[in-house]
């Protein structure tokens, strides 16, 4: 019985790659149409991580935790170059003509600006962001639990669905790019 489940899962996760790659070489109409209703499910699924995390701590009576003021000195800290990580990564998108979203990827492998450092410099910006509103809101649970948990799940896609998906569509130039850059923290030469 076992083998059986875990040949529906081998299944189901080849079905998805399968699905995105045939989305992102398609009709260029579904790539529009599938982008913005993607990229805001993504942003849906991290609002709801930041608002579970602060109903969390109500019901717990979690201590606030950075105290304050330093709470908003880390804030800063924070989501400032969280921010400018992510604003760095679109603005690369648009220079190539593609988005961040699976199902429309630019057409060629971005590996200048901040990917030319790591892999997902957006989803680092985007981590940092959620530690930095944890700080503001002064979340223990956001900090602590809820943005190592986004983490987790999103390597854990990353490794099980994006990159087998792009190492299929752009083949050697792909394992070239994923061997020589690591996935979220530049190398210190």
């Amino acid at each position: 019985m076992i083998p059986a489940d875990r040949d529906h899962k081998m299944t189901l996760r080849a079905g998805w790659i399968d699905l995105i790659y045939r989305i992102a070489t398609g009709s260029r109409k579904l790539r529009t149409i599938l982008t913005p209703v993607v990229g805001l499910s993504y942003a849906f699924l991290a609002a709801l991580f930041g608002v579970g995390a602060l109903i969390l701590d109500r019901a717990l009576q979690l201590p606030l935790f950075p105290p304050a003021p330093l709470h908003l000195f880390l804030a800063v800290l924070l989501i400032a170059p969280g921010l400018l990580l992510v604003l760095w990564c679109l603005m690369n998108f648009i220079k190539v003509k593609g988005t961040p979203v699976p199902f429309n990827p630019p057409p060629v492998l971005v590996a200048s600006g901040p990917y030319a450092y790591t892999r997902n410099p957006m989803l680092s910006g985007l981590f940092l962001m959620l530690f930095g509103l944890g700080s503001a809101f002064q979340s223990i649970s956001l900090m602590f639990l809820f943005t190592p948990l986004f983490i987790l799940l999103n390597v854990a896609e990353i490794k099980m669905i994006e990159e087998p998906e792009l190492e299929m569509r752009l083949g050697n130039d792909y394992r070239h790019y994923r061997n020589k850059t690591p996935m979220f923290f530049p190398r210190i030469r």
